[in-house]
């Protein structure tokens, strides 16, 4: 059980209601080499999580087509079948819910998305897409769940099937998150044609893994500061199998957990030296050698072997917590459960937006009256208008926040700018489908509404989400035109549902006495169009003074 209750409470805002009964959670990491799935128990009442099972199926959905790089039918539908198992097995042990992402294979593919379709087509079962880096930093959340830091920095390592993920954290913050298109799947795909691997060809996969390395461990190391000698951290079948052949060979025994095993980079070089000379029936012989790992195993160590290099770091502590586990303490923080160490992570996805917008100069003050007009429209029509919840309510108030961020590039077509710069910005603690939602809630606050012939609204493959898009952004273009001088001329609106007239009445309290807000109410009678249309109602701006006021 992992307790996760410890150092000093940080004050910020719970996201939901937290639970008050314990609750059954499956989660599920759909990589490039595996299907993972753990199933957990959480705690509300501690907080904490018991691992109740966990479920793994070789699928090598990162065995994609090599002249289009698309997933391959037969891996797909192997993917599904392990889903449906997991789905099973889940079930038989009533899990309340079932929570998925997808990672490097499915992130790259152009058919992607179009797979994650069909797995919800045919299971019901929704798998979130997520960025590389968004992949790390739920990695950095399952190690700090699985093991102290003692606030001294750490470099965690995941070495997947399609990617590498190299973290940097001390407990708190995560001080950088990576993701290079190196894994061991790839890279056994693209540059291993002999077996046992020749001398030419183990001479430039070292060389290629260096190459791509380079740039994200200097990015990593920048963060250190000169007296500082991180711990080095690994995680996921790669490393846990090279930890579990070195133990069963230097101890006669694998330590049961793994968690806290340690070996050198000396004993990881000799390993190496030794797995390039043998063939992969010689290599899938090697007593602790997990199934399939043989084919795919030298290409992973070469990569763990050059970050330990280029790190300078000349030993490794096995965590086995990473992707799955960082899923379930997501889930948690954004339901409120926790309140220590991890809770600072909670509010992960508003502080990314800030950032967000001050890279790009937003004019803060007035994208927070605009998020703050929208989030009171969304509330005071939630269940007249539309039945949307705090979720998307959170995704409509980032739209709102940096709905102008586009003005960095060009006051022309600022909304398409901002469009591309929340897309491709680096936002943290969302999938890739709500980034994109946000993205186009943002793009529609002025100009054209949502088509289907935009390339960036059929960028969101969800039904749902356009729905999302379809409902939310003509608030979005009301709350824009509240504040149209930005200088806060409207202090507060309030809605009136008249059911018999079939209009919506927004009673608008101007802030200051002598201000007539011509210009606002001009701009909500150029906005109104598309929520009237979008509901079906008539819109009526009125605007009230206090007693004594014009």
């Amino acid at each position: 059980m992992i307790h996760l209750t410890q150092l000093g409470k940080v004050d910020l805002p719970q996201i939901s209601m937290p639970l008050k009964q314990d609750h059954i959670l499956a989660a599920i990491d759909v990589g490039t080499n595996s299907i993972h799935m753990a199933v957990v128990k959480i705690q509300p009442s501690l907080p904490a999580f018991t691992i109740i099972t966990r479920e793994k199926s070789t699928v090598r959905l990162g065995n994609r087509d090599r002249k289009t790089g698309r997933l391959t039918p037969e891996a797909m539908q192997r993917s599904i079948q392990a889903l449906k198992r997991c789905q099973e097995i889940a079930k038989g042990l009533q899990a309340d819910e079932m929570i998925a992402v997808a990672t490097s294979a499915v992130r790259e593919a152009p058919n992607g998305q179009a797979f994650l379709q069909q797995i919800e087509e045919e299971l019901g079962l929704t798998v979130n897409l997520i960025s590389g880096q968004e992949e790390a930093r739920r990695i950095y959340l399952g190690v700090l769940s699985g093991m102290e830091f003692n606030n001294q920095p750490h470099v965690m390592i995941d070495i997947g099937g399609g990617s590498t993920e190299l973290i940097l954290g001390d407990g708190h913050e995560p001080r950088s998150l990576s993701s290079t298109k190196i894994g061991a799947v790839r890279l056994t795909a693209e540059m291993i044609s002999t077996d046992p691997i020749s001398s030419s060809e183990f001479s430039y996969l070292q060389a290629y893994v260096r190459g791509m390395l380079e740039r994200s461990i200097d990015e990593l190391r920048s963060h250190l500061q000169p007296d500082e000698q991180p711990r080095m951290v690994g995680t996921s079948g790669t490393i846990e199998t090279l930890a579990t052949i070195h133990a069963r060979e230097k101890l006669g025994v694998v330590p049961a957990p793994l968690n806290g095993y340690q070996f050198s980079l000396r004993d990881l070089r000799d390993l190496v030296n030794r797995l390039r000379k043998l063939n992969d029936a010689e290599r899938a012989a090697i007593p602790g050698m997990s199934d399939r790992r043989s084919e795919i195993i030298l290409a992973g160590a070469v990569i763990l072997q050059e970050a330990m290099t280029l790190l300078g770091l000349d030993h490794i502590t096995i965590c086995e917590r990473a992707l799955r586990e960082g899923v379930v303490v997501d889930w948690m923080l954004s339901h409120g459960l926790i309140e220590d160490r991890l809770r600072y992570q909670g509010s992960i996805r508003e502080r990314s937006v800030i950032k967000i917008a001050h890279k790009y100069q937003v004019d803060l003050p007035h994208s927070k009256r605009v998020a703050d007009f929208a989030t009171s429209l969304f509330d005071q029509t939630q269940g007249i208008l539309h039945e949307w919840g705090e979720a998307e309510r959170q995704l409509l108030w980032a739209a709102a926040m940096l709905h102008n961020c586009g003005h960095f590039v060009s006051h022309s077509s600022h909304h398409k700018h901002s469009y591309y710069l929340i897309r491709h910005g680096e936002l943290l603690g969302y999938p890739e489908v709500e980034i994109e939602t946000i993205a186009n809630l943002a793009r529609y606050h002025r100009k054209s509404s949502p088509k289907k012939k935009h390339e960036c609204y059929r960028n969101i493959t969800s039904k749902k989400y356009r729905r999302v898009v379809d409902q939310l952004s003509p608030l979005l273009r009301l709350a824009v035109a509240l504040d149209r001088r930005q200088i806060g001329a409207i202090e507060q609106v309030r809605c009136e549902y008249q059911a018999d007239l079939q209009e919506m009445r927004l009673h608008l309290k101007a802030a200051y006495p002598t201000g007539d807000c011509a210009l606002e109410l001009w701009s909500l009678g150029q906005k109104k169009g598309d929520f009237e249309a979008a509901y079906g109602l008539r819109l009526v701006p009125l605007l009230e003074y206090e007693i004594g006021e014009k």
